[in-house]
């Protein structure tokens, strides 16, 4: 009874370390394949699993976005420039069933073979450009690597998400030449802005002087308008207080601009001012008292 006890103890105990000893728990960023005996069994999702130790293997397989570098590379270009070209692929295993499998089954290594085929595509599209127009046209570059990739790779269950271009760098002379054309390119651009600027300020200053003169010949109308419109006045003035009386009229004018010009009068002794003045305008002397 006892033995028979003890060998039921024994067993289940076996049958708890079998059970434990079958456990695999799979992440949410990966998918599992079980193997049994070599042949493929059933696909394990994330979470628990149970498989039978020894007969069974599973096999996880990442389904999180991946980054590669195709590694940098020389590449002639259709000028028969060497270029130094390096690009990035970014990819990940499709989640269901089906595409698990074939990224374990229909492909050996699809990192590695992802990598050289980056690279044999960029050899490809890049020696059909030239070096100019390769580093112009990074856009249609990446677009056409990543087709190839995604064309390519459409078996092994794999998602090409997207691919960028690192670096075409040309070799360093031509780099140097290209350096002084950018500069000398800019030089040029910056004397053509400072002509620019210096005619427009030489274009303001002939307005300005324009302006300046034609308000000067605009004060000289007005000036000009402002003593005909006197010498009107005086006219008639003349015609109206002194007619017949020209002479002495002319004679007034004359007085009066010698004493606006500070003109020096001599005058004999014993002499009224007034009869002075009277004398040179051609009026009669007021009678002495």
């Amino acid at each position: 009874m006892e033995q028979a006890f003890n060998w039921y103890y024994l067993t289940a105990i076996l049958v708890v370390r079998l059970f434990f000893s079958g456990i695999r728990i799979v992440r949410p960023t990966h998918r599992g394949l079980v193997e049994r005996l070599g042949k493929y069994r059933r696909f394990a999702k994330a979470g628990f699993n149970w498989i039978i130790p020894v007969i069974d293997k599973i096999y996880r397989v990442n389904v999180t976005e991946v980054m590669v570098d195709a590694q940098p590379q020389e590449i002639i270009t259709n000028d028969n420039l060497n270029a130094r070209v390096d690009a990035q692929v970014y990819f990940k295993v499709k989640t269901d069933e089906l595409s698990v499998k074939n990224s374990q089954y229909n492909v050996y290594n699809y990192q590695w073979q992802i990598v050289n085929l980056a690279r044999t595509t960029l050899r490809n599209i890049i020696g059909t450009l030239t070096l100019k127009s390769a580093n112009s046209e990074r856009g249609k570059i990446n677009s056409e690597l990543q087709k190839t990739l995604r064309d390519e790779s459409g078996s092994w269950g794999i998602e090409i998400v997207r691919t960028e271009l690192k670096e075409i760098d040309p070799p360093k002379d031509v780099q140097e030449t290209m350096n002084k054309v950018v500069k000398a390119e800019n030089e040029k651009i910056a004397a053509i802005d400072f002509a620019t600027a210096t005619e427009t300020m030489a274009d303001g200053a002939r307005r300005a002087e324009i302006k300046k003169a034609e308000g000067i010949k605009q004060a000289c109308v007005l000036e000009a308008e402002g003593e005909a419109q006197a010498i009107k006045l005086v006219n008639e003035a003349a015609n109206q207080y002194f007619v017949g009386n020209a002479q002495l009229l002319r004679r007034l004018e004359t007085v009066e601009k010698s004493l606006a010009q500070n003109a020096k009068i001599v005058i004999p002794a014993n002499t009224e001012l007034i009869n002075v003045i009277g004398e040179m305008a051609g009026i009669l002397p007021l009678p002495k008292k």
